[in-house]
C-alpha cells in the first residue's frame, strides 16, 4: 500500500506534521482514477444545481411577461432534468468516494496494526494496550474526509462558488464587490481558527487514547477492583479523563462557533447591503426583478460553501491531526528493519552462548553485569535466584525481546544481533509465568503457533502436556470456550495449555519463565513427567522458584544482583553448600 514511507533505520519517534500536499501525494494521488471520476460527478452535480437560479431570470423577465407557455414547459423540463442529475450524481458520489474512503480506513488500520506488531517489546512496555487500540482504530477515521465527504464539499463548494461568482459579476459588478469584502474578512478569520484548532485535535487523539487505555485496564482488572472495593476510585479516574476530553472539545467548539458566528454576522451584513443596493438599482431601472432574484439565489450558492468552511475545515483539520499521530507510529523503526540484521537462519541446531553480556532498562542502571554461559544444543539451563536478580532479563535476551547493552549473544556461533528476528523466532517457543490465552476454544489456543497442524500432532501435544487430563471431563473437550484470557480455567489448566502450545510449535529453543509457578502439586507432578519430552533435543532455558523442578537440569546458574554467583549441576551446588544450597534447604523446610 502506498500510504506511508518507511522510516530510516535508527528512526525512533520522529515528530511529523502531515500537510495537505503530503496527504494529497500519499493518499489521494494513488487513488487518482476514482477521485477523478468523483470530481467529474461533482462538476456535473454543481453545474446542474445552478440551472434553477440561472433560469429564474428567464422565467421572470421573459417567459412570464410574454406568456410563453411552450418556453415555460421547456424551462420546467430543463430544471427537472437538472434535479434528476443532482440526485443521480449524489448517489454515485456516495457509492464511489464514501465507500472508497471507508475501504481506505480499513486498509490504513490494517497497515498501522501491522506496523505496531513489528515494533520491539520495549515499545509495548511503555504503552497501554487500550491506547494503542485507540490509535489504530480512531486516528485514521478522519481519512474519510480527505477522500469522501470533506473532499466532495471542498471541491464541489469551490466549483459552485467560482461559477456563482462569475455569474454574479455578470449581473452586477458593484454588488459583487460589496459582497467580497465581508467574505474576505471571514476567510482570514477562518484560517486563523484552523491553525488554532489543529493542535487541539492532535491533543484530543492523545487524551482519547489514554482514556480508552485506562478503561481497557479497568475492565480487564474488574476482579481486582471489586476485590479491593475500588469501584469509586476507578470511577474518579475515569471521570477525570472524560473531563479532560470535554475541556478539549470545548476549546474546539469555541473556535468553530466563533467562525460560524462571524460568518453569520458578516454575511448577514452583505445580504442587508445587497437588499438596499439591489432595491435602489431596480427603482432607477439599472436592474430587473429577474436579475435581482437571480443574483440573490446565486449569492446563496456562493455563500453556502463559505458558511460550510467551518465544518469542512474542522473535518480536514481533524483528519490531518489524526494522520499526524498515525505518521508518528509509521515512522518508528520496526525491530526487524535494522540493516545490521542480514543473517537469515535456514536451520537451527540450538547452541546458545552469552559472552560478557550487560543490560540496562535505564541508562547507567545495569541490571545484568558481564553474564557469560553456554547452553549447548539439547541442554537444559536453569536460572535461579531471588526476585529482581535478573533471571527474566536473561530469558528476554535469549528470546530477542531485549538487546544487550554490551557483550554478545550467539546462536550456532552467529551473532544474534545480526540475525533476522523472524528467522530465529520461528525456532523459538516461550511459556511465560503469566501465560496469555486468547478468547476462544482450547483447541484454537493450542493450534495458535501452527494452525495447519494435523489432528494427530494436536493430540500428541495435548497428551504430552496432560491437557487431556482435564479436557476429557469437559462436555465439549478441546472445543470448550475458555473466556477472555482463559478466565474460565484454573491457573494450572491455563499453564498446561500454554505448554501444549509450545510443544506443538516444535521449537529448537524453548524458554520456560516460571512455567510451573501456577501449578498445584498434582498438576506439577504431571508437568514434570512431560518435561523430559518437552526438552528433548531442544535447548531449554528454565526459570524456576520451585527448585525441585530443576534437579535434572544440565546446568544451574544462580543469579544474584545481575551476576552469576554460582554455576553447576544440582548435586555439585548442593555439595558446595553456597547460595543454591541455602535456597534449596530453605524451600525444603517450607
Amino acid at each position: 500500500m502506498q500510504s506511508y514511507k518507511k522510516s530510516e533505520p535508527g528512526t525512533k519517534n520522529k515528530k511529523t506534521k502531515v500537510t495537505m500536499v503530503s496527504a494529497f501525494k500519499n493518499i489521494i494521488w494513488p487513488r487518482r482514477n476514482l477521485v477523478f471520476i468523483g470530481l467529474v460527478l461533482i462538476v456535473f452535480s454543481r453545474l446542474s444545481s445552478l440551472v434553477l437560479p440561472w433560469k429564474t431570470k428567464v422565467l421572470l423577465d421573459e417567459v412570464i411577461p410574454n406568456k410563453n407557455f411552450d418556453e415555460l414547459y421547456n424551462l420546467l423540463f430543463l430544471v427537472a432534468g437538472a434535479i434528476l442529475i443532482q440526485a443521480v450524481t449524489s448517489f454515485l458520489l456516495t457509492k464511489i468516494l464514501s465507500v472508497q474512503a471507508q475501504f481506505l480506513i480499513s486498509e490504513l488500520r490494517a497497515q498501522v496494526q501491522k506496523k505496531v506488531l513489528s515494533l520491539p517489546i520495549s515499545f509495548f512496555d511503555n504503552a497501554k494496550s487500550g491506547a494503542l487500540v485507540s490509535r489504530i482504530m480512531n486516528d485514521v477515521e478522519g481519512v474519510r474526509n480527505l477522500i469522501g465527504t470533506g473532499l466532495v464539499q471542498l471541491v464541489g463548494g469551490t466549483i459552485t462558488a467560482v461559477i456563482s461568482l462569475i455569474l454574479l459579476i455578470k449581473i452586477s459588478l458593484s454588488m459583487t464587490l460589496f459582497v467580497l469584502v465581508p467574505v474576505g474578512i471571514f476567510g482570514v478569520v477562518a484560517l486563523k481558527a484552523f491553525a488554532y484548532i489543529r493542535p487541539i485535535f492532535k491533543v484530543r487523539g492523545k487524551i482519547n487514547a489514554e482514556v480508552n487505555g485506562r478503561l481497557t485496564e479497568t475492565l480487564a482488572g474488574v476482579r481486582v477492583i471489586k476485590a479491593f472495593n475500588a469501584e469509586a476510585q476507578e470511577n474518579l479516574v475515569f471521570e477525570k479523563g472524560v473531563d479532560l476530553l470535554f475541556q478539549n472539545v470545548k476549546k474546539s467548539l469555541t473556535a468553530t462557533s466563533l467562525m460560524t458566528s462571524t460568518s453569520t454576522f458578516l454575511l448577514g451584513i452583505a445580504s442587508t447591503g445587497i437588499m438596499g443596493i439591489g432595491g435602489y438599482k431596480i427603482m432607477i431601472g439599472e436592474l430587473t426583478t429577474g436579475d435581482f432574484l437571480s443574483f440573490t439565489l446565486l449569492l446563496g450558492f456562493m455563500i453556502a460553501p463559505i458558511v460550510q468552511m467551518s465544518n469542512i475545515g474542522s473535518q480536514l483539520t481533524e483528519a490531518l491531526a489524526g494522520l499526524d499521530r498515525t505518521e508518528e507510529l509509521m515512522n518508528m523503526q520496526a525491530e526487524d528493519e535494522d540493516e545490521n540484521r542480514d543473517i537469515a537462519l535456514e536451520s537451527l541446531k540450538g547452541d546458545l552462548e552469552f559472552k560478557d553480556v550487560s543490560f540496562a532498562y535505564e541508562e547507567d542502571k545495569d541490571v545484568l553485569h558481564n553474564i557469560s554461559f553456554t547452553a549447548p544444543s539439547g541442554s537444559v539451563v536453569a536460572l535461579v535466584g531471588s526476585s529482581g536478580s535478573g533471571k527474566s532479563t536473561i530469558a528476554g535476551l535469549s528470546a530477542t525481546f531485549l538487546n544487550p547493552k554490551s557483550g554478545c549473544i550467539t546462536i550456532d556461533k552467529q551473532d544474534l544481533s545480526k540475525v533476522q528476528l523472524s528467522s530465529f523466532r520461528k525456532h523459538l517457543g516461550v511459556v511465560l509465568q503469566d501465560e496469555f490465552l486468547f478468547e476462544g476454544s482450547i483447541r484454537e489456543n493450542i493450534l495458535f503457533p501452527r494452525p495447519n497442524a494435523t489432528e494427530t500432532q494436536l493430540k500428541e501435544a495435548v497428551a504430552a502436556a496432560y491437557v487431556n487430563e482435564f479436557t476429557d471431563r469437559f462436555e465439549n473437550g478441546l472445543d470448550t470456550m475458555i473466556g477472555e484470557r482463559g478466565v474460565k480455567l484454573s491457573g494450572g489448566q491455563r499453564q498446561r495449555i500454554a505448554i501444549a502450545r509450545a510443544i506443538l510449535a516444535d521449537p529448537k529453543i524453548i524458554i520456560l519463565d516460571e512455567a510451573t509457578s501456577n501449578l498445584d502439586t498434582e498438576s506439577e507432578v504431571l508437568i514434570q513427567k512431560s518435561l523430559a519430552q518437552l526438552t528433548k533435543n531442544r535447548t531449554t532455558i528454565v526459570i524456576a522458584h520451585r527448585l525441585s523442578t530443576i534437579r535434572k537440569a544440565d546446568q544451574i546458574l544462580v543469579i544474584e544482583g545481575g551476576q552469576i554467583a554460582e554455576r553447576g549441576t544440582h548435586d555439585e551446588l548442593i555439595a558446595a553448600e553456597g547460595r543454591y544450597f541455602d535456597l534449596y534447604t530453605y524451600q525444603g523446610k517450607i
